[in-house]
């Protein structure tokens, strides 16, 4: 039967509509309207006056439940860590590989393929973020698991098949023709760990790079004479920019400075999640280091940040809280942008009829209530991980 989601505050393309009621068919929105309209032949749920988002999707998950997908990329750890970064509203992820050897960057992407068809819920594809990096701009990836791209490379970045790929790189460790191959084959080219000039930046952007990994974050800062990455960034109006808002990674008044600088649907929300999150450990380990919990992030021995024990939640109410930015704004950048920026918004990211019912119920407080992945609540998905396809 379906089901009428009513009395919510729902956050429509059009911005946050108190009243409005959510027909669910399956696994898709049927309808959105009144109740006395839409509700009609449908079982219902009084949401009580909560405020009824679109699924958070984050691009740049590392691990979550004490398990880190460079340890073992299998499809029972990608299920895992979907598991528990549900719990914090994120119904669409991309299990993230840090820079390792073309043999486990294979597997990764075996076994995302095997989760995307095993219909584990919430795969959206894979983030393969390195070996393709300036060592200069390194932070915590492997020195020695760094090199160039070739034709190897490009043959296994392409072969997915189902999903999305998203690839971070530095332009100076490829060339401006693999970049605009890349692009051409469908997979989406974030700048990222990168010393690149500004002009080979706009270059690249020119071949169809159209991301910034975390913004700020282990690339050529803004200078007086040499824009940089950063600089490359900001100026451009087009190109999507992730941004870490934890207070750690970057400074608030950074990242204010952005957003008064480019369109603010240009701008995604991640979290560069590792095992921490939904985890009650605090310490791991990665390729060979310790890697401890401190002040909201992670850091090894030598104080290099490790990346995040951020979730998408609190990514959410930090951007309200630290940023400044509305709910609408905050929401966007938590689904339909990063939806835009993987060529998913049709799909995913938007409370719209025809779209996949992945939803995040939330309090006042944005703490998570309930979320709904494929029209199925959380509980459901858990119980049955194969029961709501992933996106092809």
């Amino acid at each position: 039967m379906d089901l009428a989601l009513i009395n919510g505050r729902v956050m429509t393309d059009r911005g946050l509509v108190e009243g409005l009621t959510v027909r669910i068919a399956g696994d898709r929105i049927a309808a959105l309207g009144p109740p006395g309209e839409v509700a009609v032949g449908a079982a219902t749920r009084d949401l009580g006056g909560a405020l009824l988002l679109p699924g958070f999707i984050d691009t740049q998950v590392n691990g979550g439940d004490g398990v880190l997908f460079n340890d073992d990329p299998s499809v029972a750890v990608i299920e895992r860590i979907g598991k528990a970064h549900r719990r914090f509203g994120t119904t669409g992820f991309l299990p993230t590989l840090i820079s390792d050897d073309l043999a486990a960057v294979k597997t990764a992407i075996t076994a995302t393929r095997g989760a995307i068809e095993a219909g584990a819920p919430g795969v959206l594809g894979i983030h393969i973020e390195g070996p393709f990096l300036n060592a200069a701009r390194r932070g915590i990836h492997d020195a020695s698991k760094l090199r160039r791209t070739d034709e190897t490379s490009f043959a296994l970045l392409t072969s997915l098949g189902v999903g999305r790929t998203l690839v971070t790189l530095a332009p100076e460790a490829t060339s401006l023709e693999m970049i605009e191959r890349l692009a051409k084959a469908g997979v989406v080219v974030s700048a990222g760990h990168t010393n690149a000039r500004y002009g080979l930046m706009r270059a690249a952007m020119d071949k169809g790079l159209t991301g910034f990994t975390h913004l700020f974050n282990a690339m050529s800062p803004l200078g007086s004479r040499e824009p940089g990455v950063v600089g490359a960034a900001l100026e451009d109006q087009s190109a999507w920019c992730g941004i870490i808002v934890d207070g750690v990674h970057v400074d608030p008044v950074s990242l204010k400075l952005a957003l008064k600088l480019r369109p603010h649907d240009r701008f995604m929300l991640v979290t560069d999640a590792m095992p921490c999150v939904g985890s009650e450990g605090s310490e791991f380990q990665l390729q060979g280091k310790t890697i401890r919990l401190r002040d909201g992030a992670c850091f090894d021995e030598a104080g290099t940040l490790a990346g995040s024990a951020l979730d998408m939640a609190s990514a959410v109410r930090n951007a309200v809280t630290m940023l400044g930015l509305d709910l609408t704004d905050a929401s966007r950048m938590a689904s339909r942008n990063p939806a835009e920026f993987l060529g998913l918004a049709h799909e995913v990211g938007r409370i719209a009829r025809g779209c996949y019912a992945d939803l995040v119920l939330l309090d006042n407080d944005l703490k998570v209530l309930d979320t709904w992945i494929h029209g199925q609540t959380s509980e459901a998905a858990d119980a049955a991980p194969g029961a709501s396809a992933a996106h092809a």
